[in-house]
């Protein structure tokens, strides 16, 4: 009863036009081009949890035990507020994934079935102002800062639009000279039961910085 309660409560605040703005990641745009965006990334801060897939069973097991872990299973039993996206990305085995999210998600083991997913802190906390985990499997962890290229896009999150997505943007990428310095993660921004073409879903890559 418990992890429905924050599940619902979680899906809630995801819901487009909720009455409580939904925090996320400060950002500045630098370029703005036809297919895509170039920003600037401040540093935040994670709860990451590595499960086992197939990677839909996966992302829904991470989900509840980091929504438990959001909505109080902490060391100060404190509900912190929700923010988005969810993202998910590959893991430095150099495995591209194809997957969903507002969570962080990879890829931890070259062609595994195991990934990891994680959710953004509210930006008023740091490592050491933000409340410990109860559940040994979620750890804390500093994104530094940095510039991403992200592709903005709606529809479902099958496989297969983030793929296809992905390849869009790295495609736009090269056609413009810009370099990815990582693997392209996937960016979910709204609660599962929203319609698709009210969705709002990213892909995003960190990119080489030109002096």
């Amino acid at each position: 009863m418990k992890t429905l309660i924050s599940l619902l409560a979680v899906c809630s605040l995801l819901i487009p036009g909720a009455a409580m703005a939904i925090e996320e990641p400060k950002f500045e745009v630098i370029e703005r081009h036809e297919d895509y965006e170039i920003r600037r990334y401040a540093p935040y801060i994670v709860a990451e949890v590595t499960v086992d897939g197939p990677m839909k069973d996966a992302g829904n097991r991470a989900f509840r035990i980091l929504a438990d872990y959001i909505f109080g299973s902490n060391t100060d039993s404190t509900k912190m507020k929700m923010t988005a996206p969810v993202e998910s990305r590959p893991a430095e085995s150099g495995t591209r994934m194809k997957m969903t999210a507002p969570v962080i998600s990879e890829q931890t083991e070259k062609g595994g079935d195991k990934y990891r997913y994680a959710f953004v802190i509210e930006s008023k906390y740091d490592l050491d102002s933000v409340p410990k985990p109860l559940d040994e499997q979620i750890a804390l962890r500093r994104v530094e800062e940095r510039v991403v290229a992200a592709l903005r896009f709606s529809g479902s999150w099958r496989e297969s639009n983030f793929e296809e997505h992905s390849e869009k943007l790295l495609a736009a990428l090269e056609r413009d000279g810009v370099e990815p310095a990582a693997e392209v993660y996937y960016a979910r921004y709204n609660a599962p039961f929203v319609p698709t073409f009210f969705r709002r879903n990213e892909v995003i890559v960190e990119v080489v910085v030109q002096e």
